[in-house]
């Protein structure tokens, strides 16, 4: 529409139609071509709020999901995807091989006198990954009383000392081995401790 000089004003759902209908009234070539997007657009959208229904509806059944989410930042996608990509928490044998899994440990470089720790290996499910570490994002930025944790406490001290990326990437690992052992225990958040019950 922007190649006719049509420009869309901001909205979303009704308002968005609403716009764009009003902005073909009278222009009937181009509302041939934009109404049937229009339509696959509200088709598209109908679809996606039924599927995160459905991912509402799957994760109030299960036990392991809503434990997962009794920690802070960790919502229903995030929460869902750790279960499934885990399947069996006894794969396993300690939870901090689950950080190393995810790619979420720092790499070591060595050759003769040179020893440092790099960037993290980026390993394994990069989705996941990737989720954990806005779950970390929104931990570490979010305030009120329930997300108040030590988890939180650390890892703002490790931004002062490291930086905001830095922090959050090390939260995401610390979450990544908390939640696996969360899993294997059946104990839900403790948010004093900052680890299981």
């Amino acid at each position: 529409m922007k190649t006719f000089g049509l420009i869309v004003p901001k909205g979303t759902g009704r308002v968005f139609d609403g716009h764009v209908k009003a902005l073909l009234d009278g222009n009937d070539d181009l509302a041939r071509i934009i109404l049937p997007l229009l339509d696959a657009w509200r088709d598209i959208r109908r679809r996606a709020a039924e599927l995160d229904r459905q991912l509402l509806a799957m994760a109030r059944q299960s036990q392991a999901v809503k434990r997962l989410m009794t920690i802070p930042g960790i919502g229903t996608i995030t929460a869902v995807s750790y279960v499934a990509a885990i399947e069996d928490p006894d794969h396993f044998r300690t939870s901090r091989s689950v950080g190393a899994w995810l790619g979420l440990t720092t790499r070591r470089y060595q050759s003769g006198e040179v020893d440092y720790d790099g960037h993290i290996s980026h390993r394994g499910d990069n989705r996941l990954r990737g989720l954990l570490y806005e779950a970390a994002t929104v931990l570490l930025t979010t305030t009120g009383a329930r997300a108040e944790c030590r988890l939180k406490a650390w890892g703002l001290k490790l931004r002062e000392r490291l930086g905001f990326k830095r922090a959050a990437v090390a939260v995401a690992g610390k979450l990544a081995v908390i939640m696996h052992s969360m899993l294997k225990t059946e104990e839900v958040f403790n948010v004093s401790a900052g680890a299981t019950a």
